[in-house]
């Protein structure tokens, strides 16, 4: 099998990425709600260290084609779409200005042999950043600002035949249908069984469900996590418990270290900082084995 990302206990082989390109070095950063830190010279090398962090780990990355097309987030490559093992589920953007995005996902999958198994269209709405697997037959889902009850319903409807469990989980209001807050923006499994989490905001019940699964749930330092507007606990996991995240959140690392991660970081003030999206959100696994 050469796709299917699921299952966390293996380690990263096939992913996406996307480079900043001309889209996001033509951005309006009020138009896409970046903040004052936007650099797109620095944001091109900050995700270019990335990249090599992934490279060397032994993934195979897949180059999405970074053309003039006009869309800057189309770098977040985590959200319009994911891979399970039995081919690519497309979504449909909750933000309006990433509504062309599945497109270049669905014609993509049919490039490097994924099968797209369905995809959401209409007024329902999923990004993949409010989805996590809580096992490899059950998914986790975040209602919010991005992802509403007829995505949710339309997700379940494309998973069931394959007997995945779709659990919606509602988010918090927070700083506002504006900003990005995703399921992933308060939890980050760094393997199969273990996450970074912002208890503050996690769902209670889904807080119940993890520890009912045993997950080891590590609290991320709230002054860090507030600091870096919830960009301190976007990790990803390139292996179980190892990890990769932005550059700067000293306490954070510390505290992922102490439960025996591994953690790599890289500069990303300029892009996920700035532009509210990090190393897991650059990112979209194709095959974890």
């Amino acid at each position: 099998m050469s796709y299917g990302a699921e299952d966390r206990s293996k380690p990263l082989a096939r992913v996406i990425m996307r480079a900043p390109g001309p889209a996001m070095a033509a951005a309006d950063p009020k138009t896409w709600h970046y903040g004052a830190g936007f650099d797109p010279a620095r944001a091109e090398i900050q995700h270019a260290a990335l990249a090599r962090i992934v490279a060397d780990s032994g993934a195979q990355i897949h180059w999405l084609a970074s053309n003039d097309d006009g869309l800057s987030d189309a770098v977040f490559v985590q959200d319009p779409s994911f891979v399970t093992r039995h081919g690519a589920v497309v979504l449909n953007m909750g933000k309006p200005l990433r509504r062309a995005e599945p497109d270049l996902h669905a014609a993509f999958y049919e490039t490097i042999g994924v099968p797209v198994i369905g995809r959401l269209s209409g007024a329902a709405t999923v990004e993949s950043g409010d989805c996590f697997w809580l096992d490899t037959q059950t998914l986790a889902v975040g209602r919010g600002a991005r992802t509403n009850q007829a995505g949710i319903e339309a997700l379940g409807a494309i998973l069931a035949p394959y007997g995945i469990a779709v659990q919606a989980y509602d988010l918090p209001w927070w700083t506002g249908p504006e900003a990005c807050l995703h399921l992933m923006s308060l939890v980050s499994p760094l393997g199969p069984d273990i996450a970074l989490i912002h208890a503050p905001l996690v769902p209670y019940a889904l807080w119940l469900a993890m520890k009912d699964r045993g997950w080891d749930l590590l609290h991320a330092p709230e002054d860090e996590f507030m600091a870096s507007n919830g960009l301190s606990l976007n990790v990803l996991a390139l292996a179980p418990r190892d990890v990769v995240m932005v550059d700067g959140f000293a306490r954070t690392r510390a505290v992922m270290e102490q439960a025996g991660c591994r953690v790599q970081t890289f500069a990303g003030d300029a892009l996920c900082i700035a532009c509210e999206g990090g190393p897991t959100c650059l990112t979209r696994p194709v095959l974890r084995a």
